[in-house]
């Protein structure tokens, strides 16, 4: 079992279940470390102060907030444990939601929790009702130096907090609108086509980290001496070719890959008009479109 990184409780009305706070999520990148071109050595990155003109040891760090230019107030380890916060030691529920209400751009840091040994009762009690009533649990968390809104939930039979944005932090304003633009209805019915083939249940593990394992390829070709192999580019028509027909090409490939027989995945609610049309574009059309009749050039 890793270190917990925070300990506390969950308070839940009246009741307080003590837990501890596990991160739940890895980074796997290749990291790579500075080195001076000229004689392979590690560069060391040091605290200096210009004022002094001299390196600076951790202990000698101090906080501060500068409330005008150049000016600072500082604060120490007793002022933070100090803060006035409801948080600092406990997960604060405070409401249950909808877990479709909380848009995914909130979700920051997923950790996973487990009770204290003498709050397993109340731990159990308190995960069966949330996946019960299948909401989450919506919470303040002092942790790293500042309070976070965190949401509780049940996934795979564990229970999960992650931390949250808050609202000031997403910048969706600056987002630009989705671009107006006239989509005939075949252009439409085919794009739908296309979704209803690649549709699945999400699996994870299908998804491999391609650029990782490309990268570790070069690193231990050089280590042992080997040529890199390099890899030709997919050519790819840079032209301008009518929505429509890419469309068609995309649905035949992908239907063509599939084995006979094989059941096709579940159709996306539309329209009664759609399920005839999507019936007929399934099927590889003979012929072209009459010049002068092409639609939805892109």
């Amino acid at each position: 079992m890793p270190r917990a990184i925070w300990s506390g409780a969950i308070g839940f009305g009246m009741v307080n279940i003590p837990i501890k706070v596990y991160s739940a999520t890895s980074s796997k990148s290749i990291s790579f470390h500075q080195l001076h071109d000229k004689c392979q050595t590690r560069i060391k990155e040091m605290r200096w102060c210009p004022s002094c003109d001299r390196k600076v040891e951790w202990e000698e760090i101090s906080k501060g907030y500068e409330y005008s230019k150049g000016q600072y107030v500082i604060l120490d380890e007793n002022d933070f444990d100090q803060l006035p916060l409801p948080s600092k030691n406990l997960v604060d529920v405070q409401a249950f939601v909808d877990a479709e209400q909380v848009e995914p751009i909130y979700f920051e840091k997923t950790y996973f929790i487990e009770p204290e040994a003498s709050a397993k009762r109340p731990f159990s009690l308190f995960a069966e009702a949330l996946k019960g009533k299948e909401k989450l649990a919506i919470a303040r968390i002092a942790m790293r130096s500042r309070e976070r809104l965190c949401a509780l939930r049940i996934s795979d039979g564990k229970l999960l907090l992650s931390t949250l944005l808050w609202q000031d932090e997403i910048k969706l304003e600056d987002a630009p609108e989705i671009p107006e633009s006239k989509i005939s209805k075949q252009e439409l019915t085919m794009a739908y086509s296309l979704i209803d083939l690649l549709s699945k249940d999400f699996a994870p593990e299908e998804f491999e980290d391609n650029y990782r394992e490309a990268l570790q390829k070069v690193i231990d070709a050089k280590i042992e001496g080997e040529p890199i192999k390099e890899s030709k580019p997919d050519k790819k028509d840079k032209r301008v070719v009518n929505l429509f027909d890419a469309l068609k090409a995309s649905v035949d490939r992908i239907d063509g890959k599939k084995p006979a027989g094989e059941v096709r995945a579940k159709k996306t609610k539309q329209p009664a008009k759609r399920t005839s049309a999507a019936r007929a574009v399934a099927k590889p059309r003979t012929g072209t479109l009459k010049k002068g009749k092409r639609r939805g050039a892109a």
